[in-house]
């Protein structure tokens, strides 16, 4: 097995009573895409501290191309990374070419390479112009092209489509897949959940410090136990009187079925000679992951509840 480009075993956070992260076991291969998920305070950004060894773990190990990330020793191994933080700032009266110019040469890179990044983010028309006079989306770009310089082995995104348009946004993918096919390992997190499933290998999706779910889209569809989506068409309205279907059917003719009944419904619906079209729809990642959202959520309910009952019986 290959040695992995990221590792976390056992980690955890605390920060005074808070608990940020908690057992946290990871492993991320050179080239792999991780998509990082989870609503806000969930730990997704103090996970990525740990990563970029800006914090240090109060229990367990983090190593990183082979090197504790938070070492003395590790310099050599962060001019190999990129980081885009949620929040982007930059100095306000230097242009975008300043800018990018200023942190490439951090990183031992030419104002030819500062210059290809704006052109490739799509800002390179602007990047004589302040940095103050950029907009929301522009700042963003100018954020990605930071987070680019090097064509880093390993990439650590917190929120990167925030503020970009449909086209830009398409663009950041094209070259988020790009750079996979160069060997950068991914590490993406976003609440902005369509048109990510396409461009992750696997995602995490983390509450209250805790893994709930690690895995490829096929192996979390299959633990979330979702049902399949058919619509038929062309049947007229026979679907409801068949008894086959009607324990899966909805009020406007779609049927939800369990993986393992899949095939014996579609084999059902093809032998009717008056189906048209139909289309199959498997559980998307927003449904997956408020799936798992709702079962931690399920969980923790019954647990304060349990805790209360014990209380009272102690009280009594």
């Amino acid at each position: 097995m290959n040695t992995p480009l990221v590792s976390l075993e056992n980690v955890s956070k605390h920060y005074k009573d808070l608990i940020a992260l908690s057992a946290i076991h990871l492993h991320l291969a050179q080239g792999e895409v991780l998509g990082l998920f989870g609503h806000n305070g969930a730990g997704k950004t103090t996970l990525m501290k740990l990563i970029l060894g800006i914090i240090s773990p109060d229990i367990g190990n983090v190593s990183v191309m082979g090197t504790k990330p938070d070492d003395k020793s590790a310099w050599h191994m962060r001019t190999k990374m990129g980081y885009l933080p949620e929040n982007v700032m930059f100095y306000e009266q230097l242009t975008g070419l300043e800018v990018i110019t200023y942190f490439a040469r951090l990183k031992g890179q030419s104002k030819t390479h500062a210059r290809a990044l704006l052109e490739q983010v799509g800002i390179a028309h602007a990047m004589g112009r302040p940095v103050k006079t950029y907009s929301k989306g522009m700042r963003q770009r100018l954020g990605l092209a930071q987070a680019f310089i090097g064509e880093p082995k390993l990439l650590l995104l917190d929120e990167p489509t925030v503020g970009l348009d449909p086209s830009a946004t398409a663009e950041f993918y094209r070259s988020v897949d790009q750079l996979k096919t160069q060997g950068t390992s991914v590490v993406l997190c976003s609440h902005v959940l369509p048109g990510v499933e396409q461009h992750i290998d696997r995602a995490m999706i983390i509450s209250g410090g805790k893994t709930l779910a690690l895995g490829t889209i096929k192996e979390l569809r299959a633990q979330s136990n979702l049902p399949i989506k058919i619509k038929p068409q062309g049947l007229n309205g026979s679907l409801q009187g068949d008894p086959l279907l009607q324990p899966y059917l909805d009020e406007a003719d779609n049927l939800f079925v369990p993986e393992q009944e899949k095939l014996k419904i579609l084999r059902h619906l093809l032998a009717d000679d008056s189906l048209c079209d139909l289309t199959v729809e498997s559980a998307n990642l927003e449904q997956v992951y408020q799936c798992f959202l709702a079962q931690a959520e399920k969980m923790t309910t019954e647990s304060k509840s349990k805790n209360k009952q014990k209380s009272h019986k102690v009280g009594g």
